[in-house]
Formats: structure tokens, C-alpha cells, sequence
């Protein structure tokens, strides 16, 4: 931070800016959050493309031609993706 060396600040990943350790314990809980953020997305993207592909697959089976076109896939995919991604993005640490 303020009274740290510039060879200390080189060298670290985070550097307080106020040297106060309430920012260690704020940036802590920040990480953590887009750490179990990128775990709920990564879930939530892995829940809905296998539900889609299921549909697909389902539908290609039991009707001899697909349920959803390709450019559908796309569109669903599209939306999803950014409606979590918001959903998470603006989600506060516990």
C-alpha cells in the first residue's frame, strides 16, 4: 500500500491502496463471490445445454426430424447466457 516498498508492491497480487486490513477482508469476500459466481453460471450453462441437446435429441428420435433448429439452439443459448450472466454479475457477496 502506502508505506510498502516499490519491490514489495512488484511482487504482490493485491496491493492496498489505504493500507487498511478491512480492504484484505473486502477483497476477500469479492473474490469469493466471483469464485461461487463462475461455479453458479458454469452449473446453470452445463443445466440448460443438456436440457436443450435432451430436446434435441428427444425430438430427432421420436419424430425423425429435429424439435429445435439449429439457429433456435442458438437463440436460447444466446439468452440464457446473458440473463445469467447479468443475474450473477450484479449478485452482492454473502
Amino acid at each position: 500500500g502506502i508505506s510498502g516498498t516499490q519491490i514489495a508492491k512488484d511482487a504482490a497480487d493485491i496491493i492496498l491502496l489505504d493500507d487498511n486490513f478491512a480492504s484484505i477482508v473486502t477483497a476477500a469476500k469479492w473474490g469469493r463471490n466471483v469464485y461461487a459466481s463462475i461455479q453458479k453460471f458454469l452449473q446453470f450453462q452445463l443445466t440448460v445445454n443438456l436440457t436443450a441437446v435432451t430436446t434435441a435429441l428427444v425430438g430427432s428420435f421420436a419424430y425423425q426430424r429435429t424439435s429445435l433448429a439449429a439457429i433456435q439452439l442458438l437463440w436460447v443459448n444466446l439468452l440464457m447466457d446473458s440473463l445469467a450472466s447479468l443475474a450473477l454479475a450484479s449478485e452482492p457477496p454473502d
